[in-house]
C-alpha cells in the first residue's frame, strides 16, 4: 500500500546534510500506525513526501502502487491529509461538504453526519468563526467520511482539551474501514494510548522501530525497581520513588507504557529492536 525505498531529502537541495538518507519504509496491510519522533525529526515532511506535496530528491515512493508525485487523480480521490496547521474558508460546515465532497467518490453523507453529531461540531456556524478545536474536529469528521484509503493525521491532538482527545481516539478506532490505512504523525505520543498499533519510529532520518505492539509485549515487560538498575536492563528512567525498567520478557510483567517505550527507542534503538527481534518471534 505504501513503499518507500531508500529515499532521501532535503529542504536544500544537495548542498547540506539531507534530511533522509536511504529511509526505507513498507506498509502492506490497512491498520492504525503511529509515526512517532521528536519535534523536528521529519515526520510532517514525510507525511507530505507521501501526499505528493513535497518531492524526493532520491529513490522511490510509491502509494497504492503509484508515484504521489503525480498527483493522479486516482491516487488523490483516495488519500486524505489533515496537516497540523490548516485554513478553513468563512463558510458553513454544510456548505464545505456541498463544495469539497465531490471530490471523493466514496464520501458517506450519512457516516459525516452521525461523526459531527458525535463530535459536537455546529454544522450551521461558519467555520472561519469556530475555534481551533472546533475547525479540526469538523476536518477529521470529514476526513474519516471521505471512504479513502489513505488518511494522513498530521498532530491530530494539538489544539483539543482533554475531553476532545478522548472523542477523537474513540472515534478513530471505530471508524477505521477494512484495508484502510490511518497513518498518524505525533510527538504527544501519552494522546496516542491504546490507539495507534503498529508504532514506527522516526529518529536523526530513518526508521529505527517498527513493530506491532504484540510483538513488544512479548518481548518486553516494564517494572518499578527502588535501586539503579543491573546492566541487563534495556533502558531505565529514573523516578521520584525509584527507577521504572524496561527488561526483556521473563514471565509475568507489567505492560509497556507507550511513553516509555518511546524514550527507550529514542535513546537506546539498538537494544530496544534487538529485544523486539529475538524476543517478539
Amino acid at each position: 500500500m505504501i513503499s518507500i525505498e531508500a529515499l532521501s531529502f532535503s529542504y536544500s537541495g544537495h548542498s547540506r546534510e539531507p534530511l533522509f538518507r536511504e529511509l526505507s519504509l513498507d506498509i502492506a496491510h490497512g491498520g492504525i500506525y503511529g509515526l512517532l519522533g521528536r519535534n523536528g525529526t521529519g515526520k510532517t515532511t514525510l507525511l507530505r513526501l507521501m501526499s505528493g506535496q513535497l518531492f524526493p530528491h532520491g529513490g522511490r515512493c510509491t502509494v497504492l502502487d503509484r508515484d504521489p508525485a503525480d498527483r493522479a487523480p486516482e491516487l488523490l480521490r483516495n488519500m486524505f491529509f489533515l496537516p497540523e496547521e490548516f485554513r478553513v474558508p468563512a463558510i458553513t460546515g454544510h456548505a464545505y461538504v456541498s463544495l469539497y465532497a465531490p471530490f471523493y467518490p466514496g464520501f458517506d453523507s450519512s457516516r459525516f453526519t452521525t461523526l459531527a453529531l458525535e463530535l459536537e461540531v455546529n454544522l450551521d456556524q461558519r467555520l472561519s468563526t469556530l475555534s481551533f478545536g472546533q475547525k479540526k474536529k469538523f476536518l477529521l469528521a470529514f476526513a474519516l467520511a471521505t471512504g479513502c484509503r489513505m488518511l494522513f493525521f498530521d498532530e491530530p491532538t494539538n489544539g483539543l482539551d482533554i475531553p476532545s482527545k478522548r472523542q477523537f481516539r474513540r472515534t478513530v478506532a471505530a471508524s477505521l474501514a477494512a484495508g484502510q490505512v490511518i497513518l498518524i504523525s505525533t510527538h504527544q505520543v501519552r494522546d496516542m494510548e491504546n490507539l495507534i498499533d503498529p508504532i514506527i519510529v522516526l529518529e536523526n532520518g530513518r526508521i529505527v522501530f517498527f513493530h506491532e505492539l504484540d510483538v513488544v509485549s512479548r518481548a518486553l515487560a516494564m517494572s518499578h525497581e527502588p535501586v539503579p538498575p543491573a546492566d541487563d536492563a534495556v533502558y531505565a528512567e529514573q523516578t521520584m520513588d525509584g527507577y521504572t525498567v524496561l527488561r526483556r520478557r521473563r514471565g509475568d510483567g507489567t505492560p509497556v507504557d507507550l511513553e516509555l517505550l518511546f524514550n527507550a527507542i529514542i535513546q537506546a534503538p539498538e537494544r530496544v529492536e534487538q529485544a523486539c527481534v529475538e524476543g517478539g518471534r
